[in-house]
Order: structure tokens, then C-alpha cells, then sequence
């Protein structure tokens, strides 16, 4: 029986089929962008959501930097409340910002391509804003239990260098935990779609379309969200805790009623905010439902700014005051 014959192989044959199979192997594991299919599964109903989402973030923007206006011209509201309260505003317009312009363009366009770099730059800025929404109202809640039940000790206690230096607690521990995440995954490989089944670059829909070990990833992403979310939600818990005690041993009426309102609006505003981060980060990526991470994710990213200025001020009398006064008015009517 012949054997086949076979014939040399040049040196210079081999290193181009070498090379060949590298170039193969980096195109598979390198992206140079992303798609964020998140809404166009539904290209009837785009119209609809484009308007909605643009009515959305315009009153974000106008309903925060009426806020952040109104504490900033009004002496009276020179406090650490309202201080907390303008940051929260501040965060609520750049997470509206780092999310709603880049899904108003492709909802208009119909190309919902975001570049690699710009996919981690927005995963960065919504995760450290996101961090600090977080870790603010835990000092929020911190603040309305010292004011509620130890108010001979309120200025002593929330004097402005602690305030301050609160915030910027919050700033950097929140730009150290988001930073960290981020430079995990900048080292992942994506080799099998980049396709996002999301309208933003969130952290889990992102993470499953990596082939790499993302066992550590999960492990640091799980013991980041019990720092950064169980920590101040136990916070606010204990304080609030604390609060409604103090509440029951008002003896009038009226009086609970003032307290309750001073803090209810702030109580909306947590529930809301956790409720949803919870149901979406709180479970290993494996288990993600892009239906319902992307339903909870219109709520944190588009629906809580929007209601965060209506809820605080409508039902704050001191903040009504200073958005008329900004108006040239002198009293509320």
C-alpha cells in the first residue's frame, strides 16, 4: 500500500501559519466595541421610549439643579441636611448623565455600538456614583437620627468640617471600590459576543460575556456589595430604628406628625433605592435576568433622580420656600 507523500515545510511557512493562528486567537479574545441591544428587540415601541426617557431626564436635570439652586442661594437652608440633600441631587443629574444621553442617541440612530473604552468608562462612573448614592443616604439617615434624638448635641455633633469630611469619605470609598472592579475587568477576555443585553454597560450583563475565570471577580464583587450595601443599609436601619422610637414618645399628634415628615420623604428614597439594587446585584451573575435587571435598572437610572426633587420637595416646607424665593417670590402659596 502507497503511503502518501509528503513534502517539506519551509521555516517561513510555518511562522506565517503561526502567526496566522495568533492573529485568529487575538481577534477572537480582543473587542473593539460593544452592542447595547438593551431596546432594540422592539423597534415599534423606540419612538415612545425616546420621548419618555427625554421627558424623564429633562426633569432630572431641571427638578436637581433647581435643588442644588435653591440650597445654594437660600442661607436658611445652610445646613447639613440640605448639604447632604445638594450632593444627593448632584449625584442623581450625573448618573442621569452617564446614562440617558448615550441611550437617547441610539434609540434615535438605531446603533447601539459603544466603544470598549467607553463601555468601562461608563461601567466606572455609574458603579462610584451609584456607591455614593449609597453611602450617602447612610449618612443622611446618620444625620436625621442625631437631630431627632440628640438634638442638644445636633451643632456639636454635625458641625461643617465632619459634614465635609463625610462626603469626601464617601467619594473616595467609592471611587476605590468602582476602580478596582473596573480594572478587573479591563483584563478579562471577551470571546464569544458583544452583544449587551442591556441599554448600559452594567456590571453583570458585562461580566457574563466574558471566557475568562471570573470566580475572584465574583468573590471581590460580592464582598464589595456587603461593604457597600449591607454596611449602610444596617446604618440606616439602626437609625431609623432609633428614629420611630423617638417618634412613639412624642405625646401630641402634631408633633409626630412634624417628625415623621422631616423623615418619610428620606425613608421613600431608601427603600426604593435598595429595593431595586438589591433585587439586581444581590445574585450571582449565572442566575441575571436581563428582563428584570433591565426593568430595575430604568427604575435606579431614570425613575429615582427624576423623583428624588418631587418627593423632597414637595413634602419639605423650608425647601418650597427657597425654590419660590429663587423665583422671586416671598412666601409659599
Amino acid at each position: 500500500m502507497n503511503q502518501p507523500q509528503t513534502y517539506p515545510t519551509s521555516p517561513w511557512v510555518k511562522e506565517f501559519g503561526n502567526r496566522l493562528v495568533d492573529l485568529e486567537i487575538t481577534n477572537l479574545t480582543s473587542i473593539s466595541d460593544f452592542l447595547l441591544l438593551g431596546f432594540s428587540q422592539h423597534p415599534e415601541q423606540q419612538p415612545l421610549l425616546f420621548g419618555l426617557f427625554l421627558g424623564m431626564y429633562l426633569v432630572t436635570m431641571l427638578g436637581n439643579l433647581l435643588i442644588i439652586l435653591a440650597i445654594g442661594s437660600d442661607h436658611h437652608l445652610h445646613t447639613p441636611m440640605y448639604f447632604f440633600l445638594a450632593n444627593l441631587s448632584f449625584i442623581d443629574t450625573f448618573i442621569s448623565c452617564t446614562i440617558v444621553p448615550k441611550v437617547l442617541v441610539n434609540l434615535q440612530t438605531q446603533h447601539y455600538t459603544i466603544s470598549y473604552t467607553g463601555c468601562l468608562l461608563q461601567m466606572y462612573f455609574f458603579m462610584t456614583l451609584t456607591l455614593l448614592d449609597d453611602f450617602l443616604l447612610a449618612v443622611m439617615a446618620y444625620d436625621r437620627y442625631v437631630a431627632i434624638c440628640l438634638p442638644l448635641h445636633y451643632t456639636l455633633i454635625m458641625h461643617s468640617q465632619r459634614c465635609l469630611l463625610l462626603v469626601t469619605i464617601c467619594w473616595l470609598c467609592s471611587h476605590l471600590l468602582a476602580f478596582s472592579l473596573t480594572l478587573l475587568m479591563s483584563q478579562f477576555s471577551f470571546c464569544a459576543s458583544h452583544s449587551i443585553p442591556h441599554f448600559f454597560c452594567d456590571l453583570l450583563p458585562l461580566l457574563r460575556l466574558s471566557c475568562s475565570d471570573t470566580w475572584n471577580f465574583q468573590l471581590m464583587m460580592f464582598a464589595e456589595a456587603a461593604l457597600s450595601g449591607v454596611v449602610p443599609l444596617t446604618c440606616v436601619l439602626i437609625s431609623y430604628a432609633h428614629i420611630i422610637h423617638a417618634i412613639l414618645k412624642v405625646p401630641s399628634a402634631g408633633g409626630k406628625h412634624k417628625v415623621f415628615s422631616t423623615c418619610g420623604s428620606h425613608l421613600t428614597v431608601v427603600t426604593l433605592f435598595y429595593g431595586t439594587l438589591f433585587l439586581v446585584y444581590f445574585q450571582p451573575s449565572s442566575s441575571y435576568s436581563a428582563d428584570t435587571g433591565m426593568v430595575a435598572s430604568v427604575v435606579y437610572t431614570m425613575i429615582t433622580p427624576m423623583i428624588n426633587p418631587l418627593i423632597y420637595s414637595l413634602r419639605n416646607k423650608d425647601m418650597k420656600g427657597a425654590l419660590w424665593r429663587l423665583f422671586g417670590r416671598d412666601k409659599v402659596r
